[in-house]
């Protein structure tokens, strides 16, 4: 039985940033993953001074699907496009563009995954939640459409001509750079003498619940894999800043997990679990719910 993982992200280097070790890890074990992003970055940002030149943002969005084939193969995934057209980051009150991905009817942006969905027949889905992680239209748009497809692809005679049904088995939500995991880093610099740039993004943190985890997958020697990744997006990683500056030594000590949240199970699970098959595996004793049942 071959394993199979979908991973549902917005814009190329999403994949990166969120949850990369746990894929790598899983596609070296020989789980067949699949990354599925929904726009092409067009209006993304050059977010490293390095590729701020001529000829970058005139020509970005085929330097961004360079640059997600070259994470791709790091990786050692395949990717997809669904096609859609990135929203940008409007201000405070600014409509969103014409046409783009955000603005979009659900009921036209559910099909293409569902498609997916129905031809790749993955165990196990993965996206964001209901907040996106952070509040960028297609990030929000990413989770409702991932969701609405989970449902639609199991369903008998919802969209026929998207292929025969499938029910995925699990559904979770990307755990990724929770306050908790700034703390733990922040924290563990400052134990071992390490100047900490996390204190003024730790103070500013809102009030709010974070993310319930219900799954810690183990995947420390894959984190220079997802950084090795994270870096082939040039354009929107700078080597010098933010996430590439914390020791990575560090971080494998004080936080060597990626962490989801379980949203949905078709299969009896037992919670914490280190594992997004837990329940899936052929050796698992967790059986599927009544009327489902585990395809290889």
């Amino acid at each position: 039985m071959t394993l199979r993982l979908m991973s549902v992200h917005a814009h190329p280097d999403d994949e990166s940033s969120k949850g990369a070790a746990s894929l790598a890890k899983y596609a070296a074990e020989g789980v067949d993953v699949l990354v599925v992003t929904c726009t092409g970055g067009e209006r993304g940002d050059v977010l490293n001074p390095k590729m701020d030149r001529p000829g970058v943002r005139e020509n970005l969005a085929e330097i961004r699907r360079a640059e997600m084939d070259a994470a791709r193969e790091i990786l050692g995934v395949r990717q997809r496009f669904l096609g859609f057209v990135d929203s940008g980051l409007p201000g405070e009150g600014e409509p969103l563009p014409d046409g783009c991905f955000a603005e979009q009817p659900l009921e036209e942006t559910v099909v293409p995954l569902v498609a997916l969905i129905r031809r790749f027949r993955p165990h196990v889905v993965v996206t964001y939640d209901e907040t996106g992680g952070y509040p960028h239209p297609d990030h929000i748009k990413t989770h409702e459409v991932t969701v609405a497809a989970f449902d639609a692809a199991a369903t008998p005679g919802m969209f026929p001509e998207a292929g025969e049904p499938w029910q995925p088995l699990k559904l979770y939500y990307q755990g990724a750079l929770s306050r908790a995991w700034f703390q733990a880093l922040h924290d563990g610099m400052t134990e071992r003498g390490i100047e900490s740039a996390m204190g003024p993004l730790l103070a500013d943190w809102p009030d709010t619940p974070g993310l319930e985890i219900t799954t810690r997958v183990r995947c420390e020697e894959y984190f220079g894999v997802r950084d090795r990744a994270l870096l082939a997006h040039a354009t929107q990683v700078d080597p010098d800043e933010g996430f590439m500056l914390h020791p990575r030594d560090v971080e494998r000590e004080v936080w060597p997990t990626e962490d989801f949240h379980l949203a949905r199970s078709a299969v009896d699970v037992d919670l914490p679990e280190n594992d997004l098959f837990a329940g899936v595996r052929p050796e698992s004793s967790a059986k599927a719910a009544p009327g489902l049942r585990i395809t290889p």
